[in-house]
């Protein structure tokens, strides 16, 4: 019998700096992508892949998401959102907030990506890896940004943003699983890649490599991208 789908948290908090002047009066979320808000097509795209609930932790302009989206019923999801305040708590702060709605375990994905592969088969993968926590690669070959993974056998041996070594030759592609308990025990951690960088030396971080090139609207450049993309595509539902 084939495990149920984990719940997804999206991070959908973020200032959008690089995307203005678009998302000085909306969040990222609602940014126009072939005519439809950003996160419409990150929902049914969860939503072809068998996943039925989603948590958005939301920040900056949340309530205009919230107001566009309700319950998510028009997407086939369960929609739920996390609240960030008024304090900026970081994005493993976030989630840390959120686990209450979040389950045991949970996937996670930034609130910019389109990725387009099999999400089935790397939630197998965490499920068999024995580690507590996994996290998605590609070659940097295949991505736009600098090698920032170690990934080798199956794990992820070292992982940073600013400290990159001569075995990094992965990206992170921005898709990860938990087990909750690594938020738990981590309380005064603020950020992700700095939680997943901790899990990764400690020998806890599992990793599985995807070969699809990921898609994102962290810049101007990568929203061009992805329009291109799905303007080229038959229309999804």
């Amino acid at each position: 019998m084939t495990a149920p789908l984990p719940t997804v948290a999206i991070l959908a908090g973020g200032l959008a700096t690089r995307l203005r002047p678009i998302t000085e009066t909306i969040p990222k979320a609602l940014v126009p992508v072939v005519g439809r808000p950003f996160l419409a097509h990150q929902l049914e795209l969860l939503s072809r892949q068998g996943f039925s609930r989603v948590v958005l932790c939301i920040g900056h302009l949340g309530e205009q998401i919230e107001a566009a989206f309700g319950d998510g019923g028009g997407y086939g999801i369960a929609l739920e959102y996390s609240h960030d305040g008024k304090n900026l708590v970081g994005t493993a702060g976030a989630l840390r907030q959120a686990l209450p709605k979040l389950g045991s375990s949970f996937l996670t994905l930034y609130g910019d990506s389109y990725l387009e592969i099999d999400y089935g088969t790397v939630c197998a993968a965490f499920g068999a890896c024995g580690r507590p926590a996994l996290m998605t690669v590609i070659r940097d070959s295949l991505g736009s940004e600098p090698p920032n993974a170690w990934f080798e056998n199956d794990a992820v041996r070292a992982y940073g943003k600013k400290n990159q070594t001569p075995e990094m030759k992965h990206i992170d592609y921005g898709l990860s699983l938990f087990q909750a308990e690594m938020f738990e025990g981590a309380t005064d951690v603020r950020d992700l890649s700095d939680l997943q960088s901790l899990l990764a030396r400690e020998g806890r971080l599992a990793g599985y490599e995807v070969t699809t090139p990921y898609f994102e609207i962290g810049s101007l450049r990568g929203l061009q991208a992805l329009e291109c993309h799905l303007k080229s595509k038959p229309h999804l539902p």
